[in-house]
């Protein structure tokens, strides 16, 4: 009885076209939710977004507002295509998910060989399941972004941030899948999708009368003068020829190192109890200090070689108290301690050995108590008196001018593994397209946008400011996938988050492209610079085999809809 009810009001609303929104003279509210991945059926969290967005469109309405509540379907990128590739080759275990948690018929499924008859697919059961649950949805706007309209649409956007000087060609790290040979972004990952590239400072300590060198990677270059030895795992390493150096750096790290536009040779294998004893020399200090093992020592973490500075670091302080190494904590930092800071907190926290968790909660408290409260002392030379987080800088460019530091880059969690089902590493690209989100005057424009949004829960907003100011460049093209060419470089795709960061505005194009009176050949730069920026005039018309009264109504129904007035996510 309740289907029976439902699907008659459904019908009704449907041939009212009561979602259907069009400018009028009421107030208008404009939201959106994040348009879905097609590479599977929808589910609860979907429903879920779609829900709350839905609700507020009702609320909305109820208050006399005009409200437009629009969708589109997401299908650029590689894993509709690593879907496609995996149903053609009969994988098992994919044919199992599936059928089991997608619900899709095996007798269906069989037939989801390319890219296109996946996107049909799920397009059309997607947008079935919508219409069923009811929401209010204005679906003369829907769009998929491998749509011609909207590809003209993201070529635009793209020849607008080269014009501005917001995307370059350049060398930069990247998450890479090995098997796909191509950078990979969040939606191209099983696991770890939250996975930063951090860039350690790599610090070159020579073995004392030899030329092997031990390079330390470390993300507190600083206190350097408060190394009193190095840490090696009792283990396997390698000595590598690195850009014509010898290093001695572990199995996996010789491995990374491939992929960072390094010339890379291996030497030979070497047993780490050979050098355990024995010293190396400290830059910058001109020191000899010893070489220690400790079982802590990570060999997938970067290098596999580590500095110990028992002064500033708990876990060093604990290490060398569990030797029993007679060595004396060099102090280079005052945050306001009256003792040797590693100490204190050691001592605070009741740490008991290097297996204690406590050691990670020590070691952030105390890093973020120097960086930001710390000033170095008289015992680091010419960088006394300065704050940590203006010596930081200003001793790893030294490192580098003396040829004594360098870079190793990593992931901040892991696994990284691609949906393909590679594990990812990072990789220094060359002569890849890159939008220079570390451009200073653009942050300065966002930074301005987010004062004026109202953000909920509002604690996010800070979180948002300091995503925005830590942004660095960002890969925004790739050579495999779905996606739009970039329009004067059509070697390469644009990757699939690069094309979804103003879609929202197409929703007010979409509705004259799907009646039919825009194809893709009218969106032209200039089209497209008038009605969603004002630009130009309209002799435009004259070129673009549409009406002067149409353009104007485009760009009046712009005008009335955007902004958006309320995004609503997860």
């Amino acid at each position: 009885m309740f289907k029976e009810i439902e699907e008659k009001w459904q019908k009704a609303w449907e041939e009212a076209r009561i979602f259907e929104a069009d400018p009028d003279g009421r107030e208008k509210f404009f939201l959106t939710v994040p348009y879905p991945y097609l590479n599977g059926n929808l589910h609860a969290g979907h429903t879920r977004t779609f829900t709350i967005g839905d609700a507020f469109a009702r609320y909305m309405r109820m208050k006399g507002y005009n409200v437009l509540f629009p969708l589109g379907f997401h299908v650029t990128g590689t894993p509709i295509i690593g879907l496609a590739e995996l149903i053609a080759k009969r994988d098992q275990r994919t044919l199992e998910v599936y059928t089991r948690y997608h619900d899709v018929p095996l007798e269906d499924l069989l037939t989801l060989t390319t890219p296109e008859k996946i996107v049909e697919y799920f397009a059309r059961e997607a947008l079935s399941a919508l219409r069923r649950i009811g929401y209010s949805i204005d679906w003369r706007r829907k769009f998929t972004t491998m749509d011609p309209a909207y590809q003209k649409f993201i070529e635009w956007q793209f020849w607008r941030l080269k014009e501005l000087g917001l995307i370059e060609k350049g060398s930069h790290p990247v998450r890479y899948c090995p098997n796909d040979q191509n950078p990979v972004e969040d939606h191209d990952l099983l696991m770890g999708e939250e996975a930063s590239i951090v860039e350690f400072t790599v610090i070159k300590f020579r073995l004392e009368n030899s030329d092997l060198i031990f390079p330390c990677a470390t993300l507190r270059p600083e206190t350097i003068f408060g190394v009193t030895n190095i840490w090696l795992r009792p283990s396997k390493y390698v000595i590598a020829k690195v850009d014509g150096e010898k290093w001695i750096v572990s199995r996996e790290a010789f491995e990374k190192l491939k992929y960072m536009d390094r010339h890379v040779e291996l030497v030979k294998e070497v047993d780490a109890k050979e050098f355990i004893g024995k010293k190396v020399i400290v830059p910058l200090v001109n020191r000899a200090v010893p070489i220690f093992g400790a079982e802590f020592v990570d060999m997938d973490n970067a290098t596999g070689v580590v500095m110990s500075v028992p002064a500033h670091a708990p876990y060093d302080f604990v290490a060398l108290r569990d030797l029993g190494a007679n060595i004396e904590p060099i102090v280079i930092i005052s945050s306001g301690n009256k003792d040797v800071p590693a100490k204190e907190i050691v001592e605070e926290l009741k740490i008991k050995d290097q297996n204690d968790p406590e050691l990670e909660k020590a070691t952030k408290i105390l890093y973020k108590r120097e960086f930001h409260t710390g000033v170095m002392l008289e015992n680091t030379g010419k960088f006394a008196g300065m704050k940590v987080s203006e010596a930081k800088e200003k001793v790893e460019k030294e490192l580098k001018d003396l040829k004594v530091g360098d870079v190793f880059y990593e992931f901040s969690e892991k696994p990284v593994v691609c949906r393909c089902g590679t594990k990812c590493v990072v990789k220094v690209v060359k002569d890849q397209w890159f939008l220079r989100y570390s451009d200073e005057g653009w942050k300065e424009r966002v930074l301005e946008h987010l004062d004026s949004m109202t953000i909920i829960p509002d604690y996010y907003k800070e979180e948002f400011r300091n995503k925005i100011l830590w942004l660095k460049d960002k890969a925004c093209a790739r050579r495999k996938g779905l996606g739009t060419r970039i329009p004067w470089d059509r070697e390469w795709l644009i990757e699939s988050l690069s094309d979804s960061t103003i879609y929202m505005c197409y929703y007010i194009l979409a509705k004259f492209i799907n009646s039919g009176q825009i194809r893709a050949e009218n969106l032209t730069k200039e089209v497209l610079d008038y009605v969603l920026l004002g630009k130009g005039s309209l002799e435009l018309a004259k070129n673009s085999g549409l009406s002067e009264d149409l353009i104007k109504q485009i760009r009046r129904e712009f005008e009335y809809w955007y902004p958006v007035d309320l995004r609503s996510s997860g």
